[in-house]
């Protein structure tokens, strides 16, 4: 039986806080060979791993901390339908487009704690 409320979602990213962003970066970056694909200095840098992305945040800069510093991103085709579905009570933030980011994400914990950030599915078919 499949619960009205389910949503159809993969994982394109995790995202893990340090609090040395420069050593991660040189880890992930020099270490382990990963292509750097984003990055605002001093806030986060994000590398390509495969078919999914690795973020390095900076511990303190996030506006809703996770509570173990984790998070894991999962890649929606229709934000807002799966906000309603989920309940829009249960976010802890929500972004739409805008100038400081390419798609619109919304935030929730996890009974742990942990953040899951939901991402809008680009229909950018220029890159294809």
């Amino acid at each position: 039986m499949v619960d009205e409320r389910s949503i159809s979602a993969r994982v394109v990213g995790v995202e893990l806080y340090f609090d040395d962003l420069e050593e991660g970066k040189q880890f992930y970056g020099n270490t382990l060979g990963c292509k750097l694909l984003d990055e605002e200095e001093g806030h986060h840098a994000q590398f390509g791993v495969g078919d999914i992305f690795v973020c390095l945040e900076r511990k303190g800069v996030e506006s809703y901390p996770s509570r173990d510093k984790a998070v894991i991103f999962l890649e929606v085709a229709d934000l807002a339908e799966t906000i309603r579905r989920v309940g829009k009570e249960k976010f802890v933030a929500i972004r739409p487009e805008g100038e400081s980011q390419r798609r619109s994400w919304a935030a929730l914990h996890d009974p742990e704690g942990y953040n899951i950030v939901l991402i809008e599915a680009s229909n950018d078919v220029s890159s294809a």
